[in-house]
């Protein structure tokens, strides 16, 4: 099986712009060509477009766009899921030997149809995301005995650490008292709880092993992959305060690699929701049980920003299916000691974890220098 390395990305700001996908799209493929000379479009030959967006035909449109005519060309839509589940067909078709180099580019809307999964009748009218939410904040609060003042550090921290990041949607910080007293959504949620759907795009090209070097001199390579879809329908999930299966992809893509939790120097995990970065700091084997949250506190009091440094998906927004791409794009930068101001202390490793409508379907990415 052939190794693959990401080579090169590109990444737009993210807004509340009113946008064509096409744009979306374009606009962070330029970016990405345009930062990497070296790389012949002519050799490109895939695109796999991710987005929840119910327009037809973006790869071949994005590849006209570009100017390249690619063996394969297609789109991938798993909701939240869908940047990661693009990089993994990209790595596999690169591994099996299908092809040398991919591109993957993501874009969304802020008013993207994808916010929503009409299918899982079990949510009754309850079908948008705050109310799985809600219920995971409930019952890991009661579980666990948390504080909603002790859910609120992430946004506090997400939204501080997203002031490094310029192409973060998030302009200001905030304090414990303004989580608090931002506006009800539910009895569990108020607004500064929840991540913003937004307008936004990022690129980004994988390679194999005899053809990276050509493009990079700092290839990241992707040691271990791991998914695990449990359902569709939420109500399916084992208990509402764990996420199992990023458990389970946690675990395949840390054997894959060959490292153990703690070799994990910087890490983006899936805060769609406050209480989403706690629980999947416990299920990925970084906190302990119901000890998420003291995690989250210490790391903002001593400044440590290995988790989320770029702001999270509370601080940066969430186009859909951009996210988990920005996501390996910033651990990218991270192992490259690009990361400027939010630089972690020279990372050797680091993981991506994205998810999907209220984890019922999880990827992990272990990247390594």
């Amino acid at each position: 099986m052939k190794r693959v390395a990401i080579a090169a990305y590109g990444i737009t700001p993210f807004s509340k712009d009113d946008k064509k996908i096409e744009s979306i799209l374009f606009e962070s493929t330029k970016n990405l060509l345009e930062n990497n000379p070296k790389i012949e479009k002519n050799e490109i030959d895939t695109v796999l477009v991710s987005t929840n967006n119910n327009s037809k035909y973006l790869s071949p449109i994005l590849s006209e766009s570009i100017g390249i005519q690619p063996k394969i060309a297609h789109s991938i839509e798993n909701l939240c899921n869908s940047g990661t589940n693009s990089i993994v067909s990209a790595y596999s078709y690169i591994a099996a030997g299908l092809a040398d180099i991919v591109l993957v580019s993501g874009a969304e809307r802020y008013d993207s149809p994808g916010q929503i999964l009409e299918w899982d009748n079990s949510r009754g009218e309850f079908k948008h995301p705050i109310f799985w939410a809600s219920i995971f904040t409930s019952s890991y609060k009661r579980k666990f005995g948390i504080s909603d003042e002790e859910l609120a550090m992430v946004s506090v921290k997400n939204h501080s650490q997203a002031q490094n990041n310029p192409n973060a949607i998030s302009k200001k910080t905030y304090s414990v008292e303004d989580v608090m007293n931002s506006k009800k959504i539910t009895d569990d949620l108020k607004l500064l709880d929840c991540s913003q759907s937004c307008t936004g795009g990022a690129s980004i090209i994988l390679a194999s092993e005899n053809i990276i070097k050509k493009i990079t001199d700092q290839p990241i390579w992707i040691s271990g992959v791991g998914q695990k879809t449990i359902s569709a329908g939420f109500t399916k999930n084992n208990s509402f305060n764990s996420m199992e299966s990023t458990k389970i992809a946690s675990q395949t893509a840390l054997h894959m690699a060959h490292k153990e939790i703690h070799d994990i120097d910087v890490a983006e995990v899936h805060d769609a929701f406050s209480v989403c970065e706690p629980m999947a700091l416990e299920a990925i084997g970084m906190a302990n049980h119901g000890e998420g949250t003291k995690m989250v506190k210490e790391l903002y009091e001593t400044k440590n920003l290995m988790i989320n440094p770029r702001g999270g998906l509370i601080g940066c927004g969430h186009p859909l299916g951009a996210t988990g791409i920005a996501q390996t794009i910033e651990i990218t930068q991270q192992l490259q000691s690009r990361a400027r101001n939010r630089q972690v202390e020279n990372p050797n490793t680091g993981l991506v974890h994205n998810m999907s409508a209220a984890a019922t379907s999880s990827t992990i990415l272990v990247l390594e220098k």
